[in-house]
């Protein structure tokens, strides 16, 4: 009996994953009808409630749920797969016109280029991530702390990662300009900080002239609503607490944390059935939000257990309680009013609140309780129609005596933008693609990257810059970017033109080509090189910028600067270190020849024009196959003669020797073989330096039998 019992519960669990609801249902209510063990029966009534709430039958499941907290009150356990009912309804109900909703309430609501993505407020005090995106300080500080574990940036999600957020200081240009720009929202920042200490102090009445202050200046933050609510609930003004809570949830509908904060104050007022539906819209926006789970699922169970004669006043009417209930499934299983989305973004977060009460402990001091009183709840009924008239003339008082908030955009005017106040300390001219560095200054790309070439500390702090230029994690500051394209646009593209021309011009392959002077380089042949002087990091990185990622290599000539023959390299890789070094792994690609000398910003260029071998027919091309038969094997016959460790080294370094061409004049250079063994042979740059001008196959072959005919004789010698 008892296996079979177990096999009609798996065959219900699993009825209930694959969403066969009803049948799920139908097996729990057989089994329970042949049950008697208490404890059994409470977690089979939960299986079968859930079932039946899932399958839409939440009537059902109510009374389920009522009869099963009869046995034993309902734990959080209990009620958890109740809480993702609840949640998922009301995120699917009607999605496309709550999308629709959303789209328009973010762009009424200011969420724009000046809001933090975390509170979506405005941005106080910017700190800009290695990824480029702006948050507020507090922000990125209270997610570290609530969250236990590194930041993620709210709008690239994994790409940034902050391991010390106290490491990032404030943006020092974006936090001149926004204070600049928007005086009166930065001044209500500095008051909203500033009551946040006193609340912190616990000095209430002070912590709320300041909001009030602040609300003035800014009657749009909905931030300043949030907290004020909770100062109007530490000081048990519940009614002008659940006021500001509610214009906090009007002005940002997809906060979470207004949403919290209305749940709280309607708790106070003993209107925990619409505190319920708060807490489930709250979390139909931030699901990992702990605070609003664990009180939802508090609330949950108090509704679903019995009254008892625990109750201060008893309830005379049993009906009482289940036309309460009743409402309450109404009001949770019912689309909600218009500015309470049902399908919402889980990107908000509780960042901006003030400081400490986002914790577990905060709640505890809370002067509202979680045990439901309900004679509290019958008494509002009984005096609803006074509290009501009090609450209309205190709404109408209110509204008299501060400016009523509205849903507008934080606008920028045209006037006060200067574009000098956009312009790179380096160069003098408008940021071109602006980085940030973690001490909070803003440069080009560009130009930071010249600096850190000669040395790795910030330009204008002289902050340590080491790890910050080994990870070369230059993202551009978006916020800064966007900004310059929407409000300097004519600036912007004439910026953009003057870069592009300069890019083009340093992308020309044979006019003014980067050299680098060195030694001799091989077509197909690898080269590793260590950069570290300033001027050839320059060039390497611009060789990268452009796209070429390639430059020339030349030995180095005392009269000239350098010879007038040379390889162009490509740039297959680059490791950096912490000190600006790098090691760059090139390979050679084509021979040039040297029209003209020059030089550009420290380092040698030049005019070059490029080298391929005169290809031969009939007769001449039979006579270089066999040529190069021959040498081949004579190649073969001096390498096989290398001790082992040297020829260990050779291919460590170049690889192993390459097989013969199939077709000996396919490559413009010549066979990939030839350029192998020179630069394996013990010759000197300037004995290797005239086969690279060769343009005749036969006379570089000749010149290598040449080379190991006399290496051979010294050898037996």
């Amino acid at each position: 009996m008892g296996s079979e019992r177990e096999s009609m519960l798996h065959l219900a669990a699993q009825a209930f994953r694959a969403k066969n609801f009803d049948l799920a249902a139908e097996i729990y209510e057989c089994q329970l009808a042949c049950l008697g063990e208490a404890e059994s029966r409470l977690e089979l009534m939960v299986k079968r409630a859930d079932a039946l709430a899932f399958g839409d039958k939440i009537s059902d499941a109510f009374e389920v749920y009522r009869q099963a907290s009869e046995i034993e009150k309902l734990r959080p356990a209990h009620l958890a797969n109740l809480m993702d009912y609840l949640i998922r309804n009301i995120r699917t109900q009607d999605r496309r016109t709550a999308e629709q909703e959303a789209a328009r309430a973010v762009g009424e609501s200011g969420r724009g280029l000046i809001s933090c993505g975390m509170c979506l407020g405005f941005l106080f005090e910017p700190v800009t991530l290695p990824c480029g995106h702006c948050f507020c300080r507090k922000c990125l500080e209270r997610e570290k702390k609530e969250k236990e574990r590194p930041v993620v940036c709210k709008e690239c999600k994994a790409s940034s990662r902050v391991a010390d957020v106290q490491s990032y200081r404030v943006n020092v240009v974006l936090c001149n300009l926004l204070s600049k720009w928007f005086p009166e929202l930065q001044r209500a920042g500095r008051l909203r900080r500033e009551g946040n200490g006193l609340y912190a102090e616990r000095r209430m009445e002070a912590a709320l002239d300041k909001y009030n202050q602040a609300v003035l200046l800014a009657p749009t933050d909905h931030i300043l609503f949030s907290n004020r609510s909770q100062i109007h609930s530490s000081l048990k003004n519940f009614e002008k607490a659940l006021r500001d809570a509610e214009t906090a949830c009007r002005l940002r509908p997809h906060w979470s944390r207004g949403h919290v904060r209305k749940a709280q104050a309607l708790v106070s007022l003993g209107r925990t059935d619409e505190a319920l539906r708060e807490y489930l819209v709250s979390l139909s926006i931030e699901p990992d939000c702990k605070l609003a789970k664990t009180e939802a699922l508090k609330l949950l169970s108090n509704f679903l257990s019995p009254v008892t004669d625990q109750v201060s006043e008893r309830i005379s009417d049993y009906s009482n309680s289940l036309s309460c209930r009743a409402h309450i499934k109404s009001c949770i299983t019912t689309p909600f009013q218009t500015g309470i989305p049902a399908a919402l973004s889980s990107e908000s977060s509780f960042s901006c609140g003030l400081p400490g009460l986002e914790g577990s402990e905060e709640v505890v001091r809370q002067p509202q309780t979680w045990r439901v009183d309900r004679c509290r709840l019958l008494k509002r009924k009984r005096r609803g129609s006074e509290e009501a008239e009090e609450r209309q003339e205190e709404a109408d008082d209110q509204k008299k005596s501060k400016p009523e908030p509205a849903e507008g955009s934080i606008s920028l005017s045209v006037d006060v933008l200067d574009p000098t106040d956009l312009e790179c300390s380096l160069c003098m001219r408008l940021f071109y693609e602006p980085v940030t560095t973690p001490c909070g200054h803003t440069f080009c790309l560009q130009c930071l990257e010249r600096c850190l070439d000669h040395n790795p500390k910030c330009p204008l702090c002289k902050e340590e810059l080491s790890e910050y230029l080994v990870q070369r994690q230059y993202c551009k500051t978006v916020l800064m970017e966007n900004l310059i394209s929407k409000y300097l646009p004519s600036a912007f593209i004439e910026r953009q033109k003057i870069h592009l021309e300069e890019m083009a011009e340093l992308s020309n392959l044979n006019k003014n080509v980067p050299i680098f002077v060195c030694t001799m380089a091989f077509p197909t042949v690898p080269c590793p090189l260590h950069i570290f002087e300033p001027c050839y990091r320059l060039m390497i990185r611009r060789c990268m910028e452009t796209g070429t990622n390639c430059f020339g290599m030349c030995l180095g000539d005392d009269l000239k600067g350098f010879a007038d023959y040379g390889c162009l390299l490509e740039i297959r890789d680059v490791k950096f270190f912490s000190d600006g070094r790098s090691v760059v792994d090139t390979i050679g690609r084509r021979r040039f020849k040297v029209i003209q000398h020059s030089e550009r910003d420290g380092y040698n260029t030049a005019d070059i024009e490029y080298l391929e071998d005169v290809k031969v027919e009939g007769v001449e091309k039979r006579e270089l196959q066999s040529l190069n038969d021959v040498v081949y094997e004579l190649a073969l016959v001096w390498v096989n003669s290398l001790k082992v460790e040297q020829k260990e080294r050779i291919e460590g370094h170049f690889g192993p020797m390459p097989e013969k061409d199939s077709e000996l004049q396919a490559n413009p250079n010549g066979p990939s073989w030839c350029w192998w063994l020179l630069a394996v042979l013990p010759l000197e740059g300037r004995a290797q330096l005239p086969f690279l001008a060769l343009t005749s196959l036969k006379d570089r072959l000749s010149g290598i039998r040449k080379v190991l005919l006399f290496m051979a004789q010294n050898k037996h010698r």
